[in-house]
């Protein structure tokens, strides 16, 4: 995998095409339509972490589009992914977003047991179905990957490799950050729901131009030394550093002053702020005392979920709790700003004096993801919108060009 490092404005060719998608794409339901089919349902999704579900009969939930997941620790210690669903008449077996359950999950619609395994133990007044096979009535389980703790699943079959592989250019860095051993801190998830295509969400976490204006907290924190990454197959990580200015603002003059070194981290990381972006809706992001996880969840072309969840190490002091507190307000502040500046650009979608973007060298990774989306869904290069119920079928015949040229 090449890697393109982005540590100041690179000078980019002349015939660079500076534009982003037409705006079309982000209000159009048949666009959404085939974002959903083609992107989320067939690329990986972070459903939690291990540390989640630490104990035999810990479960979660993950909900996708119709799709609910529910990922369950056995008896046996063994992470496992299956369909939220009785199979008896699709009920949902677990309700919310947590929980535990004592040996066996049943269904709370006709008490349908099920071992945490996956496997049926019995059905309510069996001999009321003749004869049943109990083997072929088990929870349908759903592809997952575990990648340093996270949970990874994919409700369809789609192009991405396994999450390792995928990730293999900062595997060495999870190592470091011990990410396999995190456990959820107090205020563990966190969700809310804006106006907006998903898209825009994305196209305002893609870049660091606006940091220095839209986002005074971090440029007060780390300023010039913030730098995007960006890799091939949709991959990417941004990184910057903190400690040569103590800010004027409480809680980053607070956060420098307090944040203990951890020694335990190689020198690179040890005073950094570090995200690594997945294509196509998701950011793994850590500082030295804590981590975290979130991603946008599409409900419709203009609604947006944005959801995480938040963990700390194993052991930690007074000090490295406080230190984690800060930086916790610090991006509460910084994820409020990014949403309105996501509101505004979506609108902006729907006037006739949009002419699509321009974009500074400084904005490649917004380039970058824009490209990865045309080139799954080559349909995005019309400038010109298409009939809603022809865009699915042009889609169709350019990827089969595509596809069957030698």
């Amino acid at each position: 995998m090449t890697m393109m490092t982005r540590t100041k404005p690179r000078k980019m060719p002349n015939d660079w095409d500076r534009r982003g998608l037409p705006a079309w794409t982000y209000h159009s339901k048949a666009m959404f339509n085939l974002e959903c089919e083609t992107l989320f349902l067939t690329h990986w999704q972070i459903a939690g972490h291990v540390g989640d579900i630490a104990a035999p009969g810990d479960w979660l939930t993950f909900d996708l589009l119709g799709e609910r997941a529910l990922v369950m620790r056995g008896q046996d210690g063994v992470v496992r992914a299956f369909h939220n669903l009785c199979r008896h008449r699709g009920a949902r077996l677990a309700d919310g977003t947590s929980g535990h359950c004592k040996g066996a999950m049943v269904c709370p619609f006709h008490g349908w047991v099920y071992n945490l395994d996956g496997s049926l133990r019995g059905a309510a007044r069996p001999e009321s179905f003749g004869e049943m096979d109990r083997d072929e009535f088990g929870l349908k389980p759903i592809e997952m990957d575990i990648w340093h703790g996270f949970i990874f699943l994919r409700f369809a079959p789609g192009p991405q490799p396994k999450i390792a592989d995928l990730m293999a250019p900062y595997d060495a860095e999870l190592a470091a950050y011990r990410a396999a051993g995190l456990l959820p801190a107090e205020e563990v998830q966190w969700a809310t729901t804006l106006p907006v295509n998903w898209k825009s969400v994305r196209d305002v976490d893609n870049e660091g131009y606006h940091v220095a204006m839209a986002h005074p907290a971090l440029q007060e924190l780390y300023g010039p030394t913030y730098r995007d990454e960006f890799n091939t197959n949709g991959i990417n990580r941004s990184i910057a550093t903190y400690g040569d200015r103590p800010g004027r603002k409480w809680s980053v003059r607070n956060y420098v002053k307090i944040s203990p070194l951890q020694d335990w981290l190689p020198q690179h990381l040890q005073r950094a702020w570090t995200y690594y972006g997945i294509f196509p809706n998701a950011v793994i992001a850590f500082t030295p005392e804590g981590a975290q996880y979130y991603q946008d969840i599409p409900i419709s072309p203009q609604e947006t979920r944005l959801q995480g969840r938040l963990y700390r190490h194993a052991h930690e002091d007074r000090a490295t709790r406080a230190a984690r507190y800060l930086a916790m307000r610090i991006d509460r502040d910084t994820s409020a700003e990014d949403q309105q500046l996501s509101i505004w650009s979506n609108e902006s979608m729907k006037s006739t004096a949009f002419e699509n973007f321009h974009l500074s060298d400084l904005e490649y990774g917004l380039r970058a993801h824009h490209d990865e989306l045309r080139k799954i869904l080559p349909v995005m290069n019309r400038e010109t919108a298409p009939e809603e119920w022809e865009i699915a079928e042009i889609n169709a015949d350019l990827v089969s060009n595509r596809t069957e040229k030698p």
